[in-house]
């Protein structure tokens, strides 16, 4: 499965994918394998590349395409009220 939003992200914000490795404390050739789909992404590569991009894991796994993080708990509970 190739990670379609990962690749995209990281395009649009003109970073290569050797200095988003070195951010991610691991190698180009092991993110490049992540971007690819060729090894499956670990949930801690998901949590730090939505931290990093500011959106969803959803939305890094393809599986919405709005890439607005979801609310905050605090914004849902203010919302009820």
């Amino acid at each position: 499965m190739a990670y379609k939003h990962i690749k995209d992200l990281r395009v649009d914000r003109d970073i290569r994918q050797r200095e988003l490795a070195q951010l991610l404390g691991m190698a180009q050739n092991t993110y490049s394998q992540y971007e690819t789909g060729t090894i499956a992404l670990t949930a801690e590569v998901l949590c730090k590349l939505a931290d990093f991009y500011g959106t969803s894991v959803d939305y890094l796994l393809d599986r919405t395409d709005d890439p607005a993080p979801p609310p905050s708990r605090e914004r849902r509970e203010h919302h009820k009220l």
